[in-house]
């Protein structure tokens, strides 16, 4: 795939030598593409970038990522293997490159270090899908993530989640099903994985909002996003119904 080659080339080219591994994670491992699905990419280096580079790089995605390029959407994230491994909870991530972020990007934002619970779930999942497209395999440079931590930084995006039902109310129904297959299986599936195992443990009225936003995920791009207003009703009962599962599992759940 030619766009993420230029990846691959974008980072070798800012990070040079220090690069330890460049590897897939996400839909491209669990499941494959869909119309929607983001090119995701964990970056392992021997160092954290300076102010520069972060500049270089962030502009270079700015230029291959995302449908006002006529391309696929990228998320990219650099983690220092020194800040992750040994591991430990919260991890620190170097850089973070995702679309939803584009209108700060273009305002002058540059992404800088800070807490990333969601590397628990990225590195469990580059480790389930050991797709390397640079360096070592990645069970190599990455240790595995504890059960523990893995629900935890499950969890931790849940009151981002709920700010963001209204405006992206798929993709957060569907990172909702995925919280929940997790937090009962302790396993990360695809979204559309995910949301067969929600449903067919779901009460019938609890159903349509879940069944749409999968049929949404594997057949239409983001702008094609379309609700009844019958079906934006369903949305937050069921949201409420998910949750309280997801309480559930969290009382039983492992600490650290």
């Amino acid at each position: 795939m030619e766009q993420i080659q230029e990846i691959v080339e974008l980072v070798g080219g800012v990070l040079g030598h220090d690069v330890v591994g460049t590897y897939l994670h996400g839909s491209s491992v669990l499941g494959g593409l869909r119309p929607a699905s983001d090119v995701d990419v964990l970056v392992v280096s021997r160092r954290r970038m300076d102010e520069q580079e972060r500049r270089t790089l962030l502009g270079g995605l700015l230029r291959i990522s995302g449908s006002r390029n006529k391309i696929r959407p990228v998320e990219l994230t650099v983690v220092v293997q020194s800040e992750v491994r040994p591991w430990r909870y919260p991890p620190t991530g170097d850089f973070l490159y995702g679309e939803w972020l584009r209108a700060e990007y273009e305002a002058g934002a540059v992404p800088q270090p800070e807490p990333m619970p969601d590397l628990a779930l990225l590195i469990t999942m580059t480790l389930a899908g050991d797709r390397p497209l640079t360096g070592p395999r990645p069970a190599q440079v990455l240790d595995a993530v504890p059960q523990a931590d893995l629900v935890r930084a499950s969890v931790a995006g849940i009151p981002g989640l709920l700010d963001d039902l209204d405006g992206d109310t798929r993709n957060v129904l569907l990172t909702f099903a995925r919280i929940w297959t997790t937090l009962a299986t302790g396993r990360i599936e695809s979204k559309d994985a995910a949301a067969d195992w929600v449903l067919a443990r779901l009460p019938p009225e609890h159903r349509p909002v879940l069944e749409h936003s999968r049929q949404l995920y594997l057949t239409c791009s983001y702008s094609e996003e379309s609700w009844s207003d019958a079906l934006r009703a369903q949305v937050r009962p069921h949201v409420d119904h998910v949750l309280t599962e997801i309480d559930r599992l969290l009382a039983r759940a492992p600490r650290t």
